[in-house]
């Protein structure tokens, strides 16, 4: 499944205006339901140049990415990162991760391969 993004001013405002607020140790996010997942980075300039800002964008698109999948109720989503020195992926993916279980977002898709069994058909005669 692929995410949509939001671009639109007005999009970012009712999800500001009306969204709910999660917080963990380096995420912020709001999320408001929707027709589909779709997902925004807020990075203002007080986290530094544009280097860093763009930087910090990409990891949480990625982080994203990889846990959109597992989301249950299509949301609107907009992710704002606090302020701290270094950033990583790791970091960011285990707080959306967290906060998506917390809000009761997260829909766990690894039962089954934790259990042994393949969620993918297996082919007979292999």
């Amino acid at each position: 499944m692929q995410y949509l993004r939001l671009k639109k001013k007005k999009d970012f405002l009712k999800v500001l205006k009306a969204g709910k607020r999660a917080h963990c140790r380096s995420l912020t996010v709001v999320y408001f339901p929707s027709d589909a997942v779709k997902m925004a980075v807020c990075v203002g300039k007080k986290y530094g140049k544009s280097v860093k800002r763009n930087r910090i964008k990409r990891l949480l698109r990625e982080a994203f990415r990889s846990t959109e999948g597992s989301v249950s109720p299509a949301c609107s989503f907009l992710l704002i990162p606090k302020e701290a020195e270094e950033y990583s992926y790791a970091a960011f993916r285990r707080d959306i991760i967290c906060i998506l279980k917390k809000e009761k977002l997260f829909e766990d898709r690894g039962d089954a391969a934790r259990k042994g069994q393949s969620s993918l058909p297996q082919k007979e005669g292999v």
